[in-house]
């Protein structure tokens, strides 16, 4: 499994045992005992934050290929983001991932390449990783590219640059940053949230903005329901559901498997009873109607991925 973009952005996964684990480096299968864990050409690493994720996945060494070409992220880069003043202007995690993508377009160094770097020395493979995967796929195995960050920040596609992220956020640049053709995609997965977010902060617009309080007392919860940045442990913006980006994500995109995450911040009882309540099945089906397409899973709770109920299709083709 490859994970691809830099340390800017975290996803928590619920290990076996039931822990929230934040990967902003390894690809969540780190967890699980079998896949290989891949850094692509297209990465941006950070070698203590990425042994730090080693220790907390128990990750065995043999099980993570880094590309020889993946580039790392220093001190130098983290203290240029501060300094530039990203923080205070966009709302950036300031994590030096921006700085050291501006770095290797510059072409500066090539001393931040993985391969020249001693730390990650041992994990580099000889040969590309592109190549890793393309022997896979040539066995009939499968592979798959964990994007990172959502489609409105994209560098290219936002509506909202300058608050953006440093890098596109599309399955076609995840393919890139991998050294994959589109020719080899069985599936694109989109994820999708009933209450999108931002990072704290001056971090651009976003429609229909409210705060936990109301996401708390929307889903009928007795205790309140917040979210933290995954980088810089702040309280996340919120907002209600904008058609509007999700759209434009679908038709760039052009996902096969559509999944709407966090539906249980629309009824807390769903989540409880891990279920597909009445008041979660009508807000799905204003969100299809909204998109002009189907979810065909429903993320609930932490644990909790169900399969298209069969009502709330009928519901969109009627």
């Amino acid at each position: 499994m490859f994970r691809v973009g830099g340390t800017n952005s975290g996803h928590t996964v619920i290990a076996p045992t039931g822990t929230p684990c934040v990967f902003r480096m390894l690809p969540t299968a780190a967890l699980l005992p079998d896949p290989i864990c891949a850094l692509g050409a297209g990465s941006y690493i950070d070698p203590e934050l990425l042994f730090q994720e080693m220790k907390v996945a128990r990750l065995d060494p043999a099980r993570l290929v880094i590309d020889r070409n993946a580039f790392v992220i220093s001190e130098e880069h983290k203290r240029q983001e501060f300094e530039w003043g990203l923080g205070a202007r966009i709302g950036s995690t300031q994590s030096g991932t921006g700085a050291a993508v501006a770095d290797r377009i510059m072409r500066r160094s090539e001393k931040y390449l993985a391969e020249n770097d001693e730390r990650l020395r041992p994990f580099v493979s000889q040969e590309s990783t592109a190549l890793l995967a393309r022997s896979r796929l040539d066995r009939g195995e499968h592979v798959i590219v964990e994007g990172t960050q959502g489609f409105g920040l994209s560098v290219f596609h936002s509506q909202y640059y300058p608050n953006v992220t440093s890098r596109d956020t599309t399955a076609a640049t995840f393919l890139a940053e991998v050294g994959l053709s589109p020719f080899d995609v069985q599936d694109i997965v989109l994820v999708i949230r009933a209450y999108p977010i931002r990072v704290s902060g001056d971090s651009g617009p976003l429609p229909n903005e409210i705060d936990w309080a109301i996401v708390t007392r929307d889903a009928g919860s007795s205790s309140p329901i917040v979210e933290y940045t995954s980088v810089t442990n702040r309280v996340r913006r919120v907002g209600r559901f904008d058609p509007t980006v999700v759209r434009r994500a679908i038709d760039v995109n052009k996902p096969t498997i559509l999944i709407l995450n966090h539906a249980d911040y629309f009824d807390h009882e769903s989540g409880e009873r891990g279920i597909v309540t009445d008041k979660v099945r009508d807000e799905a089906q204003k969100i299809e109607r909204s998109i002009d397409r189907m979810i065909d899973h429903i993320g609930i709770g932490a644990r909790t991925l169900l399969p298209r109920p069969n009502y709330l299709r009928k519901a969109l083709i009627a």
